[in-house]
């Protein structure tokens, strides 16, 4: 039996006059290699082989990054993903490794970055769904779930309280409601805000922007405006949220500023649209509200990215710098005292602290917060 003729670049499809792809030229070379050895080819093996020289294009394709920075931020990224596929068991058992602490009424875990609180579209796994996992892991198998307290932004870190009942959950809700919690959040920000403490009390109101992609964004609805050069007030939007955020700046540089943020009330994004529209300060990795018309990378400067030893393409994988830094927690009962919570940074952040050039508080100097 003739061996086929095996020079040209790829299958030829008899009368188009043009070779089929790149996978019919891998096809091609196998079928060759297989005629010219005495042992056929089965589909199997075939299949095999294809994978094998397809992995090591896709291999070719991505080289691993030298600069020690964008290879941190491509882990990070990674970390984040791999968060959505591990087995509930796992998670749970890397919350468990993270608890701030833990009495007869609460747990108080470390949030880590990426990971939702809540299910939602594309959401594979969450912190509610590995909350009767970890109520066995800490007190047995007959242990009831633990119950949310409140909740953070899938990219927020930091201070998260569980309790073990769901009456003691309400009570803390109520606490959170009636704004009897004190809390303290810390951003790395772009640029730094003048003056360097004070209050933003700008009503906040969730809007559709127009443009290429249509999407949702909370934004200010001020009760203010200029009207020829004077100060008018105007009539409050019914949908619009009193909000108020207390802040103040703990270092900074010529262009970033490590601020600490007490949100006086809790409106969803409500620190996010406050620095960013309110203060023209967005925090760092804020890819959602650094630009109000449009979703895209956050853009930084020259300066900025120089120091964090990343180009502007890959500015997109920088991770939201916000951190729930700490909780005050009214007694729960007569006989007890209130609960001072105080979450570590996480590693990125500090790194992100150092490469800018802001001063670290010394307490968290060795902030490590990764699972």
């Amino acid at each position: 039996m003739a061996v086929p003729s095996c020079s040209g670049p790829g299958l030829w499809m008899r009368g188009t006059g043009q070779t089929v792809g790149s996978l019919s030229t891998l096809v091609s070379k196998l079928f060759c290699s297989a005629a010219a050895s005495s042992e056929p080819l089965s589909a199997q093996r075939l299949a095999e082989k294809l994978r094998a020289q397809k992995q090591e294009q896709k291999t070719k394709k991505e080289p691993v990054p030298t600069n020690p920075v964008q290879r941190r931020v491509r882990e990070l990224m990674r970390f984040t993903q791999q968060l959505q596929r591990v087995h509930p068991n796992v998670l749970a058992k890397a919350l468990s490794r993270g608890i701030l602490h833990q009495d007869k009424d609460l747990v108080v875990i470390d949030k880590p970055y990426g990971l939702p609180v809540h299910g939602g579209p594309g959401v594979q796994l969450c912190i509610s769904d590995v909350l009767p996992i970890l109520a066995k892991m800490l007190h047995g198998h007959k242990a009831e779930p633990l119950h949310l307290c409140h909740r953070l932004d899938k990219e927020t870190t930091g201070v998260m309280v569980l309790a073990w009942e769901k009456e003691v959950a309400h009570q803390v809700q109520e606490l959170f409601r009636t704004r009897q919690v004190a809390k303290k959040y810390w951003a790395i920000t772009v640029r730094v805000p003048v003056p360097s403490a004070g209050v933003v009390d700008i009503p906040i109101i969730e809007k559709e922007v127009q443009g290429q992609q249509q999407h949702h964004k909370m934004t200010l609805s001020p009760s203010y405006r200029m009207d020829k050069g004077k100060m008018v007030k105007v009539r409050s939007s019914r949908n619009a949220h009193v909000a108020v955020t207390q802040y103040q700046v703990l270092s900074s540089t010529l262009s970033s500023a490590l601020m600490e943020l007490q949100p006086i009330t809790g409106i969803k994004h409500q620190l996010r649209v406050h620095l960013s529209f309110g203060l023209d300060c967005p925090i760092l990795g804020d890819h959602k509200y650094s630009d109000w018309n449009k979703l895209a990378p956050q853009k930084l400067s020259v300066g900025t990215l120089k120091k964090l030893g990343l180009k502007q393409s890959k500015a997109r994988h920088i991770p939201l710098h916000l951190h729930a830094r700490q909780l005050i927690l009214p007694a729960l009962g007569s006989g007890r005292e209130e609960l001072n919570l105080v979450c570590k940074l996480p590693r990125f952040f500090v790194r992100s602290l150092r490469r800018l050039g802001l001063e670290i508080p010394n307490q968290d100097e060795n902030g490590d917060n990764e699972a």
